[in-house]
């Protein structure tokens, strides 16, 4: 028994050696977590949400008034350019149009009829002309006798009575060939405007008759036959059949925030998914920046509130898919993940890696180390300077040196570093309280057991 005691606290005199010689080792060091810079494919994404919408779509009115006879398709449908949509009762019209059409019917019985006039007129001037040649014949030898004194006075004077009313009957003539042809110009006046009438008559007619404008898909139809629709203000009730989509060209309408719409520009490619189609990825462009910052609370443009509450703004977006799925539906959920920017082989660091530190702090640690600097009375960021603790070995033992860099795009986790460190260099990633307190040359061991970020120097977004 009284060995196993001696042993037991041989044992435990051992252990506090040890404990003892580690402790000692470790005072000093300031425990992080470090990383290797390296180079990595970069990309600045800007991540906007809202929903699918075709680019053109068109809400089909009413145009006549009425009750609603037939309803050619229900929602859902695919129809093509000219298909009948729907009919609306079209009594009144069609008898106006039958209507008119006999009277164009009638009109151009009245234009035949003038024109014939116009011929029996016509020979009957050229009868009297025929007649008066032959009287004025008759008139000149008549003349010519009375001259010789061979005829008498009673004989002349009914040759030349003969001879004028012979003028006359043609003149009479001419006069009755003009108002036949002003009667045919008055037939032909009367056609066109039986015509013009019908033509307005045939339009109303029309108007009963509601025809797809171009190939779509019904995407709301909010009545039924038997129902009476009026000719009204759009989307108001009792004035609108459906609403037809043309699914052709797809686009994702998003808002993104206002701090990140000046990265954002036409033709960036951007990755679009439907929450109703989970593991689908649709590829697709920007085709529209909005210029009008909109409400987030309200959706109405800043322009046209009246509110002089400051609050959070978004742009309109507008993401064309490449090539759109008939699974896709208006109005569905999306969101738009735009790559605004991109670099290969860039280099590249954690997020959480970049600190910000006062250079006169700094020159104070590394003149006086294990000495507190004391605080600044100013907290200026213009006076900060952003950088890493880069890691290197002094005299055996891992040291840090604050290196300001310049930035480039930022990813999901990581950021470019444009200047100040290279690849291969060591640099202390995390954590977030470390680094907040860690101090220019002190010393540093890397420990596990720290909580990890996400990525490492070397990881890729």
């Amino acid at each position: 028994m009284k060995k196993i005691l001696i042993i037991v606290a041989v044992v435990l005199v051992l252990g506090g050696v040890v404990a003892l010689s580690i402790v000692r080792a470790q005072s000093g060091y300031t425990k992080v977590l470090m990383g290797t810079v390296a180079r990595e494919n970069l990309d600045s994404v800007v991540s906007a949400t809202g929903q699918i919408t075709p680019k053109t779509y068109v809400n089909v009115g009413a145009t006549a008034f009425g009750r609603i006879t037939h309803l050619f398709v229900k929602e859902g449908d695919h129809v093509k350019k000219g298909e009948i949509l729907a009919t609306v009762e079209n009594i009144q019209p069609e008898s106006a149009v039958a209507a008119q059409q006999a009277t164009i019917d009638a009109a151009k019985t009245d234009i035949n009829a003038s024109l014939a006039n116009e011929k029996t007129q016509q020979a009957n001037i050229d009868h009297a002309k025929a007649d008066l040649d032959q009287k004025k014949l008759d008139y000149q030898r008549a003349q010519a006798l009375y001259q010789a004194q061979v005829m008498s006075k009673q004989d002349f004077d009914a040759k030349k009575a003969a001879y004028d009313l012979d003028v006359a009957s043609l003149a009479q003539a001419d006069a009755a060939l003009a108002q036949a042809r002003a009667q045919t110009l008055s037939d032909r006046g009367h056609l066109q405007t039986a015509v013009a009438t019908l033509r307005s008559d045939q339009d109303a007619l029309n108007k009963t008759v509601s025809i797809a404008p171009f190939d779509g898909i019904v995407t709301n139809e909010p009545v039924r036959e038997g129902e009476t629709v009026v000719v009204g203000i759009q989307n108001a009730e009792g004035s609108t059949l459906m609403t037809l989509a043309d699914m052709s060209v797809i686009t994702a309408e998003v808002k993104v925030d206002e701090t990140d719409i000046v990265n954002v520009a036409l033709g960036q490619p951007a990755d679009v998914t439907v929450d109703a189609l989970p593991g689908k990825v649709f590829k697709g462009h920007v085709t529209e920046v909005g210029d009008q910052a909109l409400l987030r609370s309200t959706g109405v443009a800043t322009s046209q509130s009246t509110s002089g509450v400051e609050e959070a703004k978004d742009f309109k977006v507008v993401v064309t898919l490449d090539h759109p799925s008939d699974e896709l539906r208006p109005g569905l959920s999306a969101t738009a993940k735009i790559t605004t920017a991109h670099r290969n082989e860039a280099v590249a660091i954690p997020i959480e890696a970049l600190v910000m530190r006062d250079p006169k702090q700094l020159k104070e640690q590394e003149e006086h180390p294990g000495t507190v600097a004391a605080a600044t009375t100013t907290t200026q960021s213009s006076q900060l300077v952003q950088g890493v603790f880069v890691v290197s070995k002094v005299k055996g033992k891992d040291r840090v040196h604050f290196v300001p860099v310049t930035t480039g795009i930022t990813g999901a986790t990581d950021i470019e570093v444009l200047g100040g460190i290279k690849p291969g260099d060591r640099i202390v990633t995390g954590t977030y309280r470390v680094l907040r307190d860690l101090k220019e040359n002190s010393l540093v061991k890397q420990d596990s057991s720290l909580a990890a970020p996400q990525n490492t120097a070397s990881s890729s977004t």
